[in-house]
């Protein structure tokens, strides 16, 4: 790989200093900024909860780069059940959470760039060492962001993304 790690943009015809290997989004799709003044809901950079009945973890999905030992994430949330939210605040900070079993979630974050909506893909919620966000795996479908998720990306289609992003319509 060169040691520019820029690229020149294909929407603007510029030379951007940084090729970026992550997206993230700062909350769940469904939240709205007049929750923030409700007593029962709540939004940190890690949880949310929407009228104490709906429950969301911030996690990764990670995408290999073919050829590179790079990976691609967007950091998206996904819905969780109350219990399996619970459980995930219970152990949040405690050594060895790795080794809890994956929590079932509905992806809850709208990826644009894809041709079939990313809402309520199903997934698993991988809970990482203390200080890592959970690793989101989705579910083995066709769909393509899942397709990718198995398969990889190449430099290009992180460049793809990369324009599309920083050059919205």
């Amino acid at each position: 790989m060169p040691d520019d790690l820029g690229f020149t943009c294909s929407h603007c015809g510029g030379h951007h200093a940084e090729l970026p290997m992550s997206y993230s989004t700062m909350a769940p799709d469904v939240w709205e900024p007049r929750f923030e003044t409700d007593p029962d809901s709540m939004l940190s950079s890690d949880q949310c909860v929407i009228r104490g009945q709906h429950f969301f973890l911030r996690g990764l999905i990670e995408i290999p780069v073919i050829g590179s030992e790079d990976v691609f994430s967007w950091g998206v949330w996904v819905s969780l059940s109350k219990d399996d939210f619970a459980r995930s605040l219970e152990v949040w900070n405690t050594v060895g959470r790795e080794a809890e079993k994956p929590y079932f979630g509905w992806l809850s974050t709208e990826l644009a760039l894809y041709s079939e909506s990313t809402t309520d893909l199903k997934t698993n919620a991988h809970t990482r060492p203390v200080g890592s966000r959970p690793f989101i795996e989705l579910e083995p479908t066709d769909h393509p962001l899942a397709v990718e998720q198995r398969t990889g990306i190449t430099h290009d289609r992180v460049r793809e993304i990369a324009a599309a992003l920083l050059h919205p319509a």
